[in-house]
């Protein structure tokens, strides 16, 4: 359904499913990936034109060469003769959403919220913003999330789709709708964007950048696998810190990272380290959903 999302003093358009979005602002026809020979092409609408991200060799993790992307403008009455001779492709509906194993503490599959502390269902999916009544210490997290479709400016706003998940409380894995955007400075400092790509989606808040854009088009599902392990005290002294490693959409973008501190909480600083605590689901204004989530422990 369509919606509207306040944030910062501003009013956005929002889309939580595909079918309404499609009947209701006619650039979404468009939003996806392309492919043609050697080359491929994700696509974002924003507000009255379109965001190109061109790859040689193919799409990131599949294909792609590693080397500079092209960035284009586009507007609507050229769009789709830009796209001509290229299929669209859909890498979401080829995920392996995967079922828990047997020795899996199911926290979501849909039917109710006997893991949680506080958060609300709807339409049978986790909406943003819960925690988990457990505490966790080293494990092995899956979920699954969809971002809502904002097209608006600038593309790298948080707005667009913020929400993050927190291991024990104190380290994020953000979650939003950075589509088709470029990790190079160049890339992002030219569009003016406000925000650096170590806030953007699949990234450790604030701390390492994913290792390629794996973020899918806004109301795809997507997947993240995350293996944590939690720091280590004695007395009051660190003697390990956390590590994370975390898949997204099947590819590796964090392999066993060394967190160095919490994950940034605003103002105040970095979230304290601990070496337990629950899942978290931020909400941040945005109707970012989730399903089948579970844990194993390590």
């Amino acid at each position: 359904m369509t919606g509207i999302t306040k944030a910062e003093g501003k009013e956005t358009p929002t889309w939580t499913d595909a079918k309404t979005a499609a009947a209701e602002f006619p650039g979404f026809a468009f939003l996806g990936e392309y492919v043609m020979d050697d080359q491929a092409i994700q696509v974002v609408p924003c507000q009255d034109r379109f965001y190109l991200s061109i790859y040689q060799g193919g799409l990131p993790a599949a294909g792609w060469d590693g080397g500079t992307i092209q960035h284009e403008w586009v507007t609507s009455d050229a769009i789709e003769n830009r796209l001509k001779g290229y299929e669209k492709i859909d890498r979401s509906s080829k995920l392996e959403f995967t079922k828990p194993p047997a020795n899996a503490i199911v926290l979501f599959d849909g039917s109710d919220m006997k893991q949680w502390g506080h958060g609300k269902i709807k339409n049978g999916l986790l909406q943003a913003g819960a925690g988990t009544k457990r505490k966790f210490q080293d494990f092995t997290l899956h979920f699954e999330c969809l971002v809502p479709f904002k097209p608006e400016l600038p593309l790298s706003h948080p707005d667009r789709g913020n929400s993050g998940v927190f291991a024990v409380g104190a380290y994020e894995v953000q979650v939003a709708d950075t589509f088709g955007l470029d990790f190079s400075p160049s890339a992002w400092t030219e569009m003016k964007q406000l925000k650096k790509p170590s806030t953007w989606c699949g990234s450790i808040y604030g701390l390492r950048t994913p290792d390629v854009n794996m973020c899918l088009p806004p109301l795809s599902w997507q997947t993240f696998d995350v293996k944590f392990t939690a720091a280590r005290f004695e007395n009051d002294k660190k003697v390990s810190s956390a590590r994370m490693t975390v898949y997204q959409n099947g590819v590796l973008i964090h392999d066993n990272f060394k967190l160095p501190e919490g994950t940034g909480g605003g103002p105040s600083g970095p979230r304290p380290e601990v070496t337990e605590g629950p899942i978290y689901i931020q909400n941040h204004h945005n109707p970012t959903q989730y399903r089948n989530i579970w844990v194993v422990e390590n």
